[in-house]
């Protein structure tokens, strides 16, 4: 769906299975931070594109702990 010059796509409405492994991080998301079902997943899609874009471009996706060891994240 091709936006209209400068404005943003309708809203869409989908139904998705989702497995149990993503209901618990689902609902500890939602417990954690206050914020709605639907509000947690637009997130994590959102946060998922801005990573395959990064890692398609060739960059690495890296945490940093807080004593400044680094642990290479791989999403597959």
């Amino acid at each position: 769906m091709a936006s209209v010059k400068g404005r943003l796509p309708a809203n869409e409405r989908y139904s998705v299975t989702l497995i149990p492994p993503a209901v618990e991080a689902i609902n500890k998301l939602v417990e954690a931070t206050g914020l709605t079902k639907t509000d947690v997943i637009n997130r994590a899609v959102q946060i998922y594109a801005f990573l395959e874009e990064r890692m398609g471009a060739g960059n690495e996706v890296v945490l940093r702990s807080p004593n400044g060891e680094h642990e290479r994240v791989h999403i597959v």
